[in-house]
């Protein structure tokens, strides 16, 4: 016995590992296994989960930038239109304002005419009043008052027409 190897001994001891390994094995390792298994596939869907969830909120992210983007120029195109409107309703009030200036023109100037007519028919009847008063006492026997008075308005006519020449 050179080693000090006593082979009942190391026989016995040997299969005791074995049958302790092989307990360990059925009763130990695989438990053990499928405890690793199920958290090796609790991480798996885990990661998978994380993975779905960031593809989605990439695409809810894309597609928040689209409808904000949509938004920007929906905004744009209603300021665009309401300066537009904005235009037109300036223009329609101007060409208003014109048109009632114009017509207030124009009656302006036709109640002018016509006050002018009034005043100058006016001036003429008192004139040719005045110029037969002053005949009248001058020229008493030769003329009557009412032919005196169309010697004066014929006379007028000529002199002072009703309608100014254009």
């Amino acid at each position: 016995m050179g080693i000090g190897l006593d082979l009942p001994m190391f026989v016995g001891q040997l299969v005791s590992f074995l049958i302790l390994v092989a307990a360990l094995s059925y009763f130990g390792y695989r438990p053990i296994r499928r405890v690793l298994e199920e958290r090796s596939r609790r991480i798996r869907d885990s990661v998978e989960q994380a993975e779905s969830a960031r593809s989605e909120c990439e695409s809810v992210r894309i597609e928040a930038e689209q409808e904000l983007k949509d938004a920007r120029l929906e905004a744009h195109r209603i300021l665009v239109e309401a300066g537009a409107t904005r235009d037109r309703l300036l223009e329609e009030a101007r060409s208003e304002a014109s048109e009632e200036s114009r017509a207030i023109v124009e009656e302006a100037r036709t109640q002018l005419e016509d006050r002018r007519r009034a005043t100058v028919e006016e001036l003429r009847r008192e004139f040719a009043d005045a110029a037969i008063s002053a005949a009248e006492t001058i020229v008493v026997e030769n003329l009557d008052a009412e032919r005196h008075r169309r010697l004066i308005e014929r006379a007028l006519e000529e002199r002072l027409p009703l309608e100014p020449e254009r």
